[in-house]
């Protein structure tokens, strides 16, 4: 699934052909994704302006000028592509080939300009609502977040207070979106490899000196990431249809076998709640 970086990426894409512009019309083409558009989908957004094109953990937020938000979520294989705009430079070695056939062009948003947004999707595992702008606040997919990466509200001492006394592995707590919003399997087990920090150890452990290498190791990864334009795993790709470079910096993340970059050791993999964790267990304690 696309982590903060990737999204941002998206939103970054997005916002020079939709903030500020009205959506001239919406053709929408099939009823649901992982849940059902809303109701009346084109025509509440017609002719609607897009105020604020926004970014919340994972979540994609377009506030309209009707008073209401459109929430937009990529699930593990939705894209936006702008049509017009010349193709991404696919240079180098990536983990999937990307691609993505017409038949799953779900919703296509036309915009003042003349420019088009195509949201496709095969898996139909993203997502669409509109939720009223004076209660968004309350959305629900939203209200429970912690404090993102890179924001005033996340630092050490926050870890401090978050990871105290919590008994799951460290891994599982930093996935927690309750604990921090946006991360996700790749950039947590890379922040990991750069703090030193065992992707096994309690969270319980981790307050004080480990938090203190943690915080800012989340931080950079998280930085360094949107910089390179995220990373093209699975089936993630720009607006543009060009692919992020973040993935010719992994450490650790899906290098099971090879040499650690620090100590030469091999790189391990065990899986944790049901997902790959990638580590050093030499450096790591």
């Amino acid at each position: 699934m696309p982590e903060l970086p990737e999204v941002e990426t998206v939103r970054r894409g997005l916002a020079p052909v939709m903030e500020g512009k009205r959506i001239l019309r919406l053709d929408q083409r099939r009823a649901d994704l992982r849940f059902p558009l809303p109701e009346r989908f084109a025509e509440r957004v017609a002719n609607a302006r897009i105020n604020r094109l926004a970014r919340q953990a994972k979540f994609l937020s377009a506030h309209l000028s009707t008073g209401e938000v459109l929430v937009m979520h990529l699930g593990m294989t939705g894209r936006f592509t702008i049509s017009g705009k010349p193709q991404g430079q696919e240079t180098g070695k990536f983990h999937h080939e990307t691609g993505g056939l017409t038949a799953h062009d779900h919703v296509v948003f036309h915009m003042e300009g003349g420019e088009t947004v195509t949201y496709n999707d095969p898996r139909r595992f993203g997502f669409m609502e509109l939720w009223p702008a004076a209660t968004f606040e309350a959305y629900p997919r939203l209200k429970a977040m912690g404090p993102e990466p890179l924001s005033n509200g996340f630092s050490a001492a926050y870890l401090d207070t978050a990871l105290s006394g919590k008994a799951a592995p460290i891994k599982a707590a930093l996935l927690d979106q309750s604990v921090i919003a946006g991360l996700g399997n790749i950039y947590v087990c890379e922040a990991l490899y750069r703090a030193g920090v065992s992707p096994k150890r309690l969270s319980r452990s981790v307050p004080g000196v480990r938090a203190e290498r943690l915080a800012p190791a989340i931080n950079a990864v998280i930085a360094e990431a949107i910089a390179a334009g995220g990373s093209s795993i699975s089936d993630f790709a720009g607006t543009d249809g060009g692919l992020g470079y973040f993935q010719h910096r992994f450490d650790v993340y899906d290098r099971e076998g090879e040499a650690c970059k620090r100590c030469g050791a091999s790189v391990k993999r065990i899986v944790q709640s049901g997902r790959s964790t990638f580590y050093c267990p030499t450096c790591q304690r």
